[in-house]
């Protein structure tokens, strides 16, 4: 009987109670996530040229971004992203369609985490967002958190 329970046993860690390693509820957390959250979840890299410009890894997709798909069938096409389709977790992005058998043209979707982003749209809330996540900016504010005074006094009677 021992032997049978072992199987059961997860294998690494879990380090906040809080959090839940269940995959269950990880995947109702998915599906039946707000719009709030899957914009955020519907986030994509920036090209290295923009990681380079802004130091920022990610960004949630926008509708006039301009993006280039990087895995799958429609690989290398790039265009301006016309719809974020929260809903249904994709992007429609404007060359990328595909013709029914009526002839209609309509757009394929695209995972948001399938494409890159090789330019933004930029107004206002999404410079604040650049700023805010700005990661060199981030790391010279803590570089200059302690003096090298601060840290030496106290130490100077310690022996």
């Amino acid at each position: 009987g021992a032997r049978r329970l072992e199987s059961f046993i997860p294998r690494t860690m879990k380090f906040s109670k809080d959090v839940t390693s269940s995959r269950r509820k990880q995947r109702k957390a998915h599906f039946t996530a707000p719009s709030s959250l899957r914009r955020k979840m519907m986030s994509a890299r920036l090209s290295k040229d923009l990681q380079g410009k802004y130091h920022v890894r990610t960004m949630p997709v926008r509708k006039d971004d301009e993006v280039q798909v990087v895995r799958g069938h429609f690989k290398d096409r790039s265009g301006k992203v016309t719809a974020v389709y929260r809903k249904k977790w994709v992007l429609h992005i404007a060359p990328v369609t595909r013709e029914k058998a009526n002839g209609a043209t309509v757009p394929v979707g695209i995972d948001a985490s399938k494409v890159v982003i090789t330019k933004l749209y930029l107004d206002k809330d999404r410079k604040r967002i650049l700023e805010r996540k700005n990661r060199e900016k981030i790391a010279e504010k803590a570089k200059g958190k302690y003096k090298e005074e601060d840290v030496a006094s106290p130490m100077a009677d310690v022996d």
